[in-house]
């Protein structure tokens, strides 16, 4: 479903991203891990159009998302990590304009619109203007509107962040339903636990590179991908230098 090849992007003298590679299969639920900085969020936006790479690779579904996007992106649904939702708008119309701006016809819209709301619980909040929703509620609305098309592809940056425990469940349940409908998942969290529960392969990114790819199991081995991930990113040295911070305690 999803093939990225070298992909890289620099910022200046700053290298976000070094030479990545990524493959997802069709039908699975892939989690991308890192620490801030990583390069997950600029990879993310290179995956979907976002954002142009300066060398390498995409292609969705077969499709080359660089020399195709138009085709490409009407397969991809997208939940950015910094939300840019048209807040004046209620949630009714958002996800209407959504839709309409994905080409669905009118009576698809609605059905599709309603269909969503449900199962993401929306139905007492669809009147009210987006701007006051909270950040859980807002993180719902902006999932279901990247869902509105049917893509076959979602790629989620943070979709749990913000999000309280019994709408982290709810959002879980539609994505594995998702999946299990046919579709992809490519996720990027901070949540080693909700990746391990969640997902069935894994990359875990570091300074712009992938340190690790596979399958959950392959990934960790005999540990949990916390322990792995903090193996690999060398999360040890972290604390180096700090021992002063002992000192609050005499």
């Amino acid at each position: 479903m999803l093939s990225a090849v070298g992909l890289s992007k620099r910022f200046g003298q700053n290298i976000a991203v070094s030479g990545i590679d990524l493959e997802v299969r069709a039908g699975s639920f892939y989690g991308i891990v890192g620490p801030n900085g990583a390069g997950k969020t600029t990879t993310l936006s290179m995956i979907t159009g976002l954002l142009r790479p300066d060398g390498g690779s995409v292609a969705v579904n077969g499709l080359d998302v660089w020399r195709k996007p138009r085709e490409a992106k009407r397969v991809i649904g997208v939940l950015p990590d910094r939300l840019r939702l048209f807040d004046r708008l209620t949630g009714a119309q958002l996800l209407y304009y959504s839709g309409i701006l994905r080409g669905l016809d009118n009576d698809t819209v609605r059905k599709r619109s309603q269909d969503l709301v449900s199962a993401f619980g929306l139905d007492d909040a669809l009147n009210r203007l987006v701007a006051d929703y909270s950040a859980g509620m807002t993180k719902k609305i902006a999932l279901a509107c990247a869902m509105i098309h049917s893509p076959r592809l979602l790629v989620l940056d943070e979709p749990f962040e913000s999000v309280d425990p019994v709408s982290a469940v709810t959002v879980t349940e539609i994505l594995q339903k998702y999946v299990a409908a046919g579709g992809t998942v490519v996720l990027s969290s901070h949540g080693m636990d909700m990746i391990q529960r969640v997902c069935d392969s894994v990359a875990i990114i570091v300074h712009g590179a992938v340190l690790a790819s596979g399958t959950i199991d392959e990934v960790r081995g005999e540990k949990t991908l916390e322990d792995r991930f903090v193996e690999l990113a060398g999360g040890h040295k972290v604390a180096e230098g700090m021992e002063w911070l002992h000192s609050f305690s005499d």
